[in-house]
């Protein structure tokens, strides 16, 4: 295909920067350039940049329908790794390798664009963010400087968590991946060369089987770090390498059923994959297997390489990188200053805007710097001189903002100091009666209340939150609290957590049951949780996992519990998980104040519970013949409505968990066991 084929406003930059100039591949030294033929501007490649750009900015988005377009990011890899191993392959044959060069080149692509959107957010992080977000922002700021953007993220919300949707920088991550493989490959792939291509290539396929089996590894055990660290994602990177070692000195292959194929299965997971899917393991084959497939086999006369090539895609794909950059910062603040979630047509309309911004930075930003005639900075010292001392700038920006605990002197929109925030209790964690309550087994009595408690209050997170409600029934002569966080009351069962191992939590259990068997005061158990309705793998006692019919599994093992428990002779009672819907409920309330926006925006419709609501009571209704179950959302809504608020008092602090005065104001309204429990005498 020709440039001159194509409309002017797409090929997205007037002469002299003609389209077909703006690829890694081409971005070489002459001698490199006419040594290996082989290194030939393929349009299909930037076609499958949009392919992979477009679903992760409408999953990020929030359209349901493309629940795995966070596979993107895996396409991306692919990508980068082909292209950028093809042109050190082409230098390592040429005999000119310079690692300083190959930095150079790193820095004139990344670096513009990404301290472009760096410095756009700063005005906005300033109107908008509460201290808390602000000292999230400043923290990652700092992260992303330094590339460990995905290291910050990790220690801190699941990257499917709602708390991660206003991160504007929780996008990074990636970033960060690709910058570490890229210190460490080509060192390293020039201290193998001398071996031979033949042996560094199985090298190659050696780390990423063992990258591979390390991510297979990770999702059963360490799910937060298996998705933002390297090690288990540099194999998707390798793929793209070993993509390069394929096609040195051959012609490209051209099979219409291959790289048809190979389109199928990154399509396929865009819609069949969601957050439940492990990732990344063997399912991740899929989209990282089907990008191989294209860039091996979708030769220019391939229908693939057509759809490819054509002017859309190719437009889309040459701006990926700066639209990619843009778009989750613009639906963060959004959220941010939305209070509650934006409609649907305003998140079609960012995503529009991100690729409009994406041109402009393309263009204005991206070209500047990287046109291989007079370019900005022409010295390679200039360029590391200015992104030394730019990236400085914006480390100690985000220092200050650490510092300072998020900049609280600022002024909301509503004229109110930010400075309040800090001192709003309603948003620390729920521990219940005594922080020492959450961890391992404990008989403190700092988790105790009465001089013969009669009620056992067990569970994780959402048994916590419960204490205050519990405390304040007539029901409740005195509560003892065994809860350990994102450990669901059940004998038998556990599941990887972020902060815990299936191990722990099943030992934890263990010790409740033989205390509880010990135990002459406890009449009665509260269980509450989520009760492992969403995501990861359930492990049995013997270490079998659990990946398919989870909520049986799950039903049998809670069924069992509650039948342990009344073999005790004491009586089993489950509390619900409060209805949520999805988005951070206390984080909205915490915001009303600063924008101006009513409590009452905060409230939802029972009809917008979000999916692990309605799987949790879905489970419980299936017990709830054999076991009592208090259900939290006749507690918490009424007519249809949930209330998020009432008055002063905010019910939630999160997404789905009470706050303290939320949980007391909730036990003070009425007695949240009656009709399970006697009152106490």
């Amino acid at each position: 295909m020709k440039s001159a084929a194509l409309p002017r406003f797409l090929l997205l930059a007037p002469p002299p920067f003609a389209w077909k100039s703006n690829t890694i591949l081409l971005r070489q030294p002459k001698d490199v350039r006419r040594g290996h033929s082989h290194m030939h501007y393929r349009p299909e490649i930037d076609g499958l940049r949009a392919v992979a750009v477009v679903p992760v900015i409408l999953f990020h988005a929030g359209f349901e329908v493309f629940s795995g377009g966070f596979v993107g990011v895996d396409v991306f890899f692919v990508i980068s790794g082909y292209l950028i191993t093809s042109i050190l392959i082409a230098e390592l044959e040429a005999g000119n390798l310079s690692i300083l060069r190959f930095y150079e080149r790193r820095a004139r692509r990344i670096l513009p664009a990404l301290f472009t959107v760096l410095l756009v957010c700063l005005p906005f992080a300033w109107a908008w963010m509460l201290p808390s977000q602000m000292k999230d922002f400043a923290q990652s700021l700092v992260a992303v400087v330094f590339f460990g953007s995905n290291i910050l993220f990790w220690q801190e919300a699941a990257y499917f968590a709602p708390a991660a949707e206003l991160k504007p920088l929780l996008h990074t991550w990636s970033l960060a991946v690709e910058e570490q493989y890229y210190l460490l490959f080509p060192p390293v792939l020039l201290a193998l060369w001398r071996f031979g291509r033949r042996r560094v290539f199985w090298a190659v396929v050696a780390m990423a089987g063992v990258s591979l089996l390390l991510s297979e590894w990770g999702w059963r055990n360490e799910p937060s770090a298996n998705f933002y660290l390297a090690p288990s994602r540099a194999w998707e990177l390798l793929a793209g390498s070993l993509c390069a070692f394929a096609s040195v000195g051959r012609a490209q292959r051209s099979n219409n059923l291959v790289s048809g194929v190979g389109l199928v299965l990154i399509v396929g997971s865009v819609f069949a994959f969601d957050a439940e899917t492990p990732f990344p393991s063997l399912y991740a084959l899929a989209p990282v297997g089907g990008a191989v497939l294209i860039v091996l086999y979708a030769g220019s006369t391939t229908v693939v390489a057509r759809l490819l090539s054509t002017a859309p895609f190719v437009g889309m794909g040459l701006v990926s990188y700066s639209a990619y950059l843009w778009h989750q910062p613009l639906f963060a603040f959004a959220r941010i200053r939305h209070v509650v979630a934006p409609p649907q047509a305003v998140m079609m309309v960012l995503a529009v805007a991100a690729f409009a911004l994406a041109w402009l930075t393309w263009r204005y930003v991206e070209q500047p710097f990287r046109r291989r005639s007079r370019p900005l900075l022409m010295r390679r010292r200039s360029v590391f001189l200015a992104s030394a001392a730019i990236g400085a700038a914006f480390g100690a920006i985000g220092v200050a903002g650490h510092l300072t605990n998020g900049l609280p002197d600022r002024t909301s929109p509503a004229g109110t100091s930010f400075a309040l925030a800090l001192m709003d209790d309603r948003l620390r964690p729920n521990y219940g009666l005594d922080q020492a309550c959450d961890g391992a087994f404990t008989l403190s009595p700092k988790c105790r209340t009465g001089d013969a408690p009669n009620v056992l209050l067990w569970g994780d997170s959402y048994a916590m939150h419960l204490a205050q409600a519990l405390v304040a029934s007539p029901s409740v002569a005195g509560l003892i609290q065994h809860t350990k966080s994102q450990c669901a009351p059940i004998a038998g069962l556990a599941k990887v957590g972020t902060v815990t191992t299936w191990q722990a939590c099943m030992e934890f259990n263990d010790q409740v049951l033989d205390w509880l068997r010990a135990d002459t005061t406890v009449k009665h158990v509260v269980m509450s949780s989520p009760f492992h309705v969403t995501g990861g793998t359930l492990y049995l006692r013997d270490g079998t996992a659990v990946s398919e019919g989870q909520q049986d599994v799950v039903v049998a093992h809670l069924s069992k519990t509650a039948e342990l428990i009344r073999a005790m002779g004491k009586t089993p009672i489950i509390v619900s998980p409060p209805p949520n819907s999805g988005q951070n409920i206390g984080q909205c309330l915490a915001s009303t104040g600063f924008y101006g926006v009513a409590q009452s925006a905060c409230d939802f419709a029972i009809t917008a519970l979000s999916d692990q609501s309605r799987r949790a009571y879905a489970l419980l209704q299936r017990v709830s013949s054999q076991v009592p179950v208090v259900w939290m959302d006749r507690v918490i809504c009424n007519a249809g409505r949930c209330r998020a608020s009432v008055g002063s008092v905010h019910i939630y602090r999160d997404s789905g968990h009470l706050s303290v005065e939320g949980s007391a104001y909730l036990g003070s309204r009425g007695d949240l066991l009656a009709g399970v429990v006697k009152p106490a005498s």
